[in-house]
């Protein structure tokens, strides 16, 4: 029997016990992961999440001209010179390129997740194609739903989004075990009257969202399952897109 435990910030990742042959899946909603995810698919090469604008420009500067985005936030403000790291801003630019991301949350958790057994990107955008993946292949395994939080406080929308992860894993396979945190994203999330887009713009980080006027990338991104692809961190570096094979069940 497989296990689900959910860290509530990137703070309380453990990096001693994740290196311990654990499956990572890592949350920023709002918007990281969201981000990542649709980068990879609308046609990224591969995304290298960084630590900080620094490290953004020395990977930069080792890649050709043109081969490469650079988008970044440090505290909810665009980095000056990056794009803002917004999903619906990646549509018409990242095709065929690196993506480079710097944000406060969200890439500094997979760095920090990053020596798992697997490391993969969720969002809602695609969270059930990822609770798909851990039950078709690591189901005996133990798992843990990083939240990615907001500058080290815990991040309702992430919560919610590992609610949901749960709930999609659970819809298909009842055979895991839930640790406390993991049943209490999962009653959160099924309890919750509200839409997906009503909870992401109550939040601390979808008020602010909003405040910049970013409303429609909130709506975008609590949009369920649209996406059918699992990211994952390869080489600890880069997070490429694992193909779907639409014959098969199997991701």
């Amino acid at each position: 029997m497989g296990k689900i435990h959910v860290v509530l910030k990137k703070e309380d990742i453990d990096q001693a016990k994740i290196s311990e042959e654990k499956i990572a899946v890592v949350l920023d909603v709002l918007l990281a992961t969201s981000t990542i995810t649709a980068a990879l698919e609308f046609g990224a090469e591969q995304v290298i999440p960084v630590l900080d604008q620094h490290e953004a420009m020395q990977i930069a500067a080792n890649l050709p001209e043109q081969s490469y985005l650079l988008s970044g936030e440090y505290e909810g403000r665009t980095i000056e010179g990056f794009l803002d790291p917004n999903p619906l801003q990646m549509k018409n630019a990242v095709k065929g390129k690196t993506l480079i991301l710097s944000t406060t949350n969200g890439t500094v958790a997979i760095k920090r997740a990053s020596e798992a057994k697997r490391v993969y990107v969720a969002s809602l955008l695609n969270g059930q194609a990822v609770a798909k993946k851990l039950n078709n292949h690591h189901l005996n395994e133990t798992v843990v739903i990083i939240c990615s939080g907001s500058s080290g406080e815990f991040a309702l929308e992430d919560f919610y989004g590992a609610g949901y992860l749960i709930d999609q894993i659970l819809s298909s396979e009842s055979n895991w075990e839930l640790t406390d945190s993991s049943r209490a994203a999962l009653s959160f999330y099924s309890g919750s009257v509200n839409s997906g887009e009503e909870v992401l713009l109550s939040s601390r980080v979808g008020q602010m969202i909003k405040q910049y006027g970013f409303e429609e990338e909130v709506n975008f991104v609590a949009s369920k399952g649209i996406f059918s692809i699992v990211p994952f961190v390869k080489g600890q570096k880069t997070v490429v897109r694992e193909e779907v094979h639409h014959d098969t069940n199997q991701i």
